[in-house]
């Protein structure tokens, strides 16, 4: 077992890593394909004069002022951020059900019919001729990613990170377990570049129409999701679950890549057993001895919104505009960051089983901190308070520069490990119910800054960037004092590290030090 094993009850299944496991979660990753597609496309199509024109006047003609203006509330309409945001309130909605109905009919149904949802949206806002429509159209895209991407984080669990509890020491294919989690966040990182150079070429189009395209083509990824979810198996424990339990030792035995699966099989049973005599996992979620797993499921994924990560990523092309860029500008300057965050998570995945998550989210936190905090004094410095200025050739460059250090912490660290770690530290009976808090809590704060960004960005000035800083200062501290690390944990003995860990010890019941030759803290 790769980064460490325990000197008791640590329990070792055969397997190996297997095609078949790679694939699956290749497939499941498709959702983060759909979800980083709609953050880069909306930012673009909103800094697109056609577009702003055609539904968003006001904005456009002030935009389009010719004396000097204030350039921090030059985009400050709630409607228009209603356009961005829409789309996350319905998945927090959809996300409420989706869990519900995973559990039910399994994860390929859930895909499909989220993947199905999310074709009507980008046909609808493809076509759209009015505001409502695209705002419904919106709502249906929601939709689709909140059915998607519940699924798509239930597989991840069992299909990657569970590699590692079936490997022998020494073995090396439980060193895949965090680098195939990480390509759920790699997929929206591809999703986001691609979105930002069709933004870019759509542009340039003759006729103020290419803004149709971006939106239209949110159709491809949808059709992969469909397609794909056809051939994603359900997970074995999802099969137990809904009493097809040949089936579920069958896909064991295809995961695992060995017929030798009676013990682990067995362990399996057992868990399902112990979770349907649990008639409310919320309600279980909420005991005493789970405290540690709940207010991560609670923190971790609103804090990884409060980096302030989505400023730029919804709103680049906007963001650009801004602080004085041109139009084609920015659309440029927003796939240099899209580049910079794809490869930087390629970073995480590299060493996020050799380094281990603390590492890398302390590192990304301290170079958030540094990166916002210096932006916001470049910011601070040229435009003041007033929001009227001119900025030269070289200092855009290193306004650019500063974001692009801030997206590359943001995308080895608290960007993969966001949805990581959660993933990792859930214990089968409160699974499904702290699963499905982090998704809510993610996306409620999705929808929050999406929606108040702009007038954050109008009242707060350049202040905006520090208020970020201070809560990136606030999460790295949360780290560095409250998160165990995780690397090389067995999830079936993942309770153990918060038994061991200085503050929640006092919260598991029946805690005793157990020796581990981990990272754990």
């Amino acid at each position: 077992m790769a980064g460490g094993s325990f000197t008791e009850k640590g329990k070792q299944y055969p397997g190996k890593m297997t095609v078949f496991v790679f694939l699956a979660c290749l497939v499941a990753s498709s959702g983060g394909l759909i979800f980083g597609y709609d953050i880069g496309i909306s930012g673009g199509v909103t800094s697109m004069d056609p577009f702003l024109r055609q539904f968003f006047p006001s904005v456009y003609a002030k935009e389009k002022e010719v004396v000097e203006t204030n350039q921090y509330c030059k985009f400050d309409s709630v409607l228009l951020t209603l356009f961005t945001s829409s789309l996350y309130l319905a998945a927090l909605v959809a996300s409420l059900f989706a869990g519900y109905i995973t559990s039910r009919c399994g994860r390929r149904v859930s895909m499909l019919g989220g993947g199905v949802i999310f074709l009507v949206g980008a046909v609808l806002n493809g076509l759209a001729q009015n505001v409502a429509m695209l705002i419904i159209g919106r709502i249906f895209l929601g939709i689709g990613v909140g059915f998607s991407n519940q699924p798509c984080i239930h597989v991840f669990p069992y299909s990657c990170v569970a590699v590692r509890t079936a490997v022998p020491v020494g073995d090396g294919a439980g060193e895949d377990a965090g680098m195939l989690n990480i390509s759920f966040q790699l997929m929206i990182t591809i999703g986001i570049l691609i979105a930002n150079l069709i933004n870019y070429f759509t542009a340039k189009i003759a006729g103020g129409w290419g803004w149709r395209i971006g939106l239209g083509l949110a159709a491809i990824p949808a059709v992969i999701m469909v397609g794909g979810s056809i051939f994603l198996p359900d997970t074995p424990n999802s099969l137990v679950a809904r009493g097809k339990v040949e089936s579920a030792r069958a896909m064991l035995r295809r995961i695992r890549g060995t017929d030798d699966v009676s013990l682990e099989f067995d362990d399996l049973l057992a868990a399902s057993e112990a979770t349907k005599a649990i008639e409310n996992p919320w309600r279980t979620l909420l005991q005493r001895r789970y405290r540690p797993q709940l207010v991560m499921a609670l923190l971790i994924p609103t804090l990884q919104q409060l980096t302030g990560i989505n400023v730029v990523m919804f709103y680049a092309p906007v963001l650009f505009k801004t602080i004085g860029f041109g139009g084609t500008a920015s659309l440029m300057s927003a796939v240099i960051t899209g580049l910079v965050n794809m490869f930087a998570t390629f970073v995480s995945i590299a060493t996020v089983d050799r380094l281990g998550r603390r590492k890398l989210l302390l590192q990304g936190g301290i170079q958030m901190i540094l990166a916002q905090f210096v932006l916001g004094t470049l910011i601070a410095v040229k435009f003041g308070t007033t929001g009227v200025a001119v900025i030269s050739r070289s200092y855009a460059i290193g306004v650019v520069f500063c974001i692009c250090v801030f997206v590359s912490a943001f995308a080895w660290s608290w960007g993969p490990l966001g949805w990581l770690v959660p993933s990792e530290i859930f214990p089968l009976e409160i699974r499904s119910a702290a699963q499905s808090a982090v998704v809510v809590f993610n996306m409620i704060f999705t929808f929050v800054i999406a929606q108040i960004f702009l007038m954050l960005l109008c009242h707060l000035k350049f202040g905006l960037f520090y208020f970020f800083g201070a809560w990136e200062i606030a999460m790295t501290l949360f780290v560095y004092f409250f998160l165990p690390e995780t690397k090389g944990i067995p999830i079936e003995e993942m309770d153990r590290i918060w038994a061991n860990h200085w503050y929640w010890k006092r919260f598991v019941d029946g805690g005793r030090k157990v020796e581990l030759t981990s990272t754990a803290v």
